[in-house]
């Protein structure tokens, strides 16, 4: 099967340090690093201060293949793409980045549960990844007493309308909102796009591997999918200040299990939900990614 990489460098055209983008559950790297909003994405912020920006669409995602077992009915099989499935999806795309640059590492944004993809891999991997940046990502909670396992079909099917759900379920009583409807109706376009077959279901939407949404599910029964001990790389956790899947208490969880990182940073925005790269306040989480990506070589950020 075959894996989709975008990449986007700096104005000059030269290729600076990496940067790879790994996305969350339900949209692949073009609805969200690369989706523009009034002519301006998150990769156009970090290209802008030198570097060279991939985005990686995992199996049964965007433009990558999708697996066989997509086409067979949803409870043929068990739940797909699951974190150590996608982590080795991850190596061949950074192995790829690293010898097509020439660099010997790379640095990783992630949303979500797309966070346990990339800890499995910077755990296993110490001297490929540079500095880590955790944007909402989801964090181990205590099992509840008599759960169930959780655990799911192959795949779902996620419409626009779920996706707006999303959007406005953790918004505050009497607050503005912090997505436009006309925004969001052009993103909805391109993502039943990203699925051929989207508008020949009723309602349209988009067939997704469930091993992300599963494995979330398990992370708040007690099971994330890798430990954050064994990453040695700088960490920052950006989220929004109304994320209803990032508490305080998981923020501070994850801060502590980052017990090898040398550097850490646990940075909340205001006005911001789980999507905030999409939301009105992305251009400060596109700025406070930069600031940390750069290091010590902060400099004027353009947003």
């Amino acid at each position: 099967m075959r894996l989709f990489l975008r990449r986007l460098s700096g104005p000059s055209g030269s290729a600076g340090p990496a940067v790879l983008y790994v996305h969350g559950a339900t949209f692949p790297s073009g609805l969200s690093i690369a989706h523009r909003f009034d002519g301006r994405s998150w990769r156009d912020a970090l290209c802008d201060v030198g570097f060279s920006v991939w985005g990686l669409d995992f199996y049964g995602f965007g433009h990558s293949d999708r697996y066989a077992e997509m086409d067979a009915p949803a409870e043929a099989n068990p739940p797909l793409c699951l974190a150590e499935d996608a982590a080795a999806q991850l190596a061949a795309a950074v192995h790829f980045i690293l010898e097509h640059q020439g660099l010997s590492s790379l640095s990783l944004i992630t949303h979500s549960w797309g966070s346990m993809a990339a800890g499995l891999f910077a755990g296993a991997h110490p001297t490929l990844v540079d500095r880590l940046v955790l944007f909402a990502p989801i964090a181990r909670r205590d099992p509840r007493r008599y759960a169930l396992h959780p655990d799911g079909p192959a795949w779902r099917i996620v419409s626009a309308e779920d996706q707006w759900a999303r959007f406005v379920e953790d918004l505050p009583p009497n607050e503005a909102p912090v997505l436009s409807k006309v925004h969001f109706d052009d993103w909805a376009r391109r993502y039943l796009d990203s699925d051929p077959r989207s508008r020949s279901r009723n309602p349209a939407g988009v067939k997704t591997p469930s091993g992300p949404f599963v494995e979330i599910l398990r992370a708040w029964h007690g099971e994330l999918a890798y430990e954050p001990a064994r990453v040695s790389a700088p960490v920052a956790i950006l989220r929004g200040a109304w994320d209803g899947l990032v508490t305080d208490a998981d923020a501070r969880w994850l801060f502590d299990a980052f017990s090898h990182s040398p550097v850490k940073r646990d940075v909340k925005i205001g006005r911001g939900t789980h999507l905030m790269h999409l939301e009105t306040m992305r251009a400060a989480l596109w700025r406070e990614s930069a600031t940390f990506l750069l290091g010590d070589d902060v400099a004027a950020i353009p947003v």
